[in-house]
């Protein structure tokens, strides 16, 4: 804002108003603190004087007020007037009053009026900066786009237009190169008051970012009949979005999906080619889990509620699909679900179940079957068992009364210091012998078989 003098002061008024969104009267504050400021600067802080806006001569104009006091009481001509210079101003006045003298702003002075328009433009420039950042802070959890300007520590800087946003490099999509000019779209995470002025953050990695997406693409998100319940990413390569349909007869996948998936396809050109798995939502969090872990097919599923953990069993060939690339396919589908889960091959959860039933059949008096409820039931070992607390081990078939699971565990307890006693680790199932090396090929076969012939032919003519 340029102010070549204090006069026309409405034009300017008005004009900044204007120009910078800012309400009328925050401006006038403005320029009365400045011009204050600037009288007080040329007559001292001493003086009692005020400054008002005169909205039809449009000026501000500045009073100096002094006591009203007797000539023989008169002491200081700076705080004080006489009564007799006092009733020229005004008839009406008395001892003790206090008069108002209007001073001549065009005194102030250059360097006081430097000073005044110095605290109007930071005024002003504050109150435009508390305009932005109550814009921005009404708009944050929705996404904004602009021009990409530089890169400043990593952090690219975008042009929103009447501010700067920041995009920090943890919130960059990992691979993703702008140049100055080009147009970038991002979620707005946060939006902080600084002394520098309001800092605006955008995401293109937080799952909040590719769940609005998901809103604008899709219309029945948008009106609420399709709910995304949970969303995964590891942004540039793979997400995973969990949606549940309120109607029945809407398909929440197909709705995502879109007409020979135009709808998704838009969002993964959005996020740079992230492939993105559309899961339904299950409330049984079993379901859901073996949803989350598609395209691999689920033999079984063990849960542990307690711990939510769960042990997830694949058919051998299954294994490295469910796993995913580096492990990306089973930790996106932990994160959506909210659940540990752990992959196990059929071959593995066979081992797993063979040491388990060996191991609890170590109790005495335990039979396979009743080793098989136990470990279909949780406990994986006589251990856990010693740890367990009745009311757990009556969910146990045949184990339902409280004595039959106290005596259980004092069983295993009693196993324990056996072993202890006897100062020997714990017996281990036996391991299954290792297949025997495979036979040559067939060339090396043919070749031995023949080397036998020649040999026993040799042997014939020598006789």
């Amino acid at each position: 804002m340029a102010i070549d003098n204090l006069s026309d002061l409405s034009r300017m008024i008005e004009q900044v108003g204007k120009d910078k969104g800012i309400d009328k009267q925050v401006v006038i504050d403005a320029v009365i603190q400045g011009m204050l400021v600037a009288a007080r600067k040329k007559y001292g802080t001493y003086r009692e004087i005020e400054a008002q806006y005169n909205e039809e001569s449009g000026e501000v104009e500045l009073y100096e007020f002094k006591e009203v006091v007797l000539p023989e009481d008169f002491v200081d001509e700076e705080i004080e007037i006489k009564m007799d210079e006092a009733r020229e101003l005004n008839p009406d006045i008395q001892v003790n009053d206090s008069i108002g003298i209007k001073l001549d702003s065009h005194d102030l002075g250059r360097i006081a009026a430097q000073t005044a328009k110095q605290i109007i433009t930071q005024r002003v420039r504050d109150a435009e900066r508390e305009i932005i950042y109550n814009e921005f802070e009404a708009r944050k959890g929705e996404i904004a786009s602009g021009i990409a300007r530089r890169v400043e520590r990593g952090a690219i800087v975008v042009d929103l237009g009447r501010t700067e946003a920041y995009i920090p490099p943890r919130e960059q999509i990992p691979g993703e190169v702008y140049k100055p000019g080009d147009r970038i779209q991002g979620f707005l995470s946060d939006v902080r008051q600084t002394t520098r002025g309001p800092q605006i953050i955008m995401s293109r990695a937080t799952e909040q970012y590719l769940i609005k997406l998901f809103e604008m693409e899709v219309p029945e998100i948008y009106d609420g009949i399709v709910q995304v319940m949970a969303a995964a990413r590891e942004p540039g390569a793979r997400a995973k979005i969990a949606v549940y349909s309120k109607d029945p007869s809407v398909d929440p996948v197909g709705a995502c999906v879109g007409m020979k998936g135009s709808r998704v396809q838009n969002i993964v050109q959005e996020l740079r080619g992230e492939k993105i798995d559309i899961v339904p939502w299950d409330e049984d969090i079993t379901r859901f889990a073996v949803n989350a872990l598609a395209p691999a097919e689920i033999s079984r599923v063990f849960v542990d509620e307690a711990n939510k953990e769960m042990e997830v069993v694949v058919p051998d060939t299954q294994l490295s699909l469910a796993i995913g690339k580096k492990g990306q396919n089973v930790r996106l589908a932990a994160k959506i679900t909210g659940w540990k889960l752990d992959i196990l091959s059929e071959s593995n959860a066979a081992a797993k179940t063979a040491d388990a039933i060996f191991n609890l059949m170590l109790i005495p008096g335990m039979s396979e079957t009743m080793a098989q409820n136990i470990f279909q039931s949780g406990f994986g070992s006589f251990q856990s068992l010693a740890e367990a607390q009745p009311a757990d081990v009556q969910a146990i078939p045949g184990y339902d009364s409280t004595e039959k699971a106290e005596k259980l565990i004092a069983d295993a307890k009693a196993l324990i210091a056996k072993y202890e006693a006897d100062g020997v680790p714990v017996p281990t199932a036996p391991k299954a012998a290792a297949a025997e090396k495979p036979v040559g090929s067939a060339k090396s076969q043919a070749d031995e078989r023949l080397r036998a012939e020649l040999a026993a032919l040799a042997n014939k003519t020598e006789e």
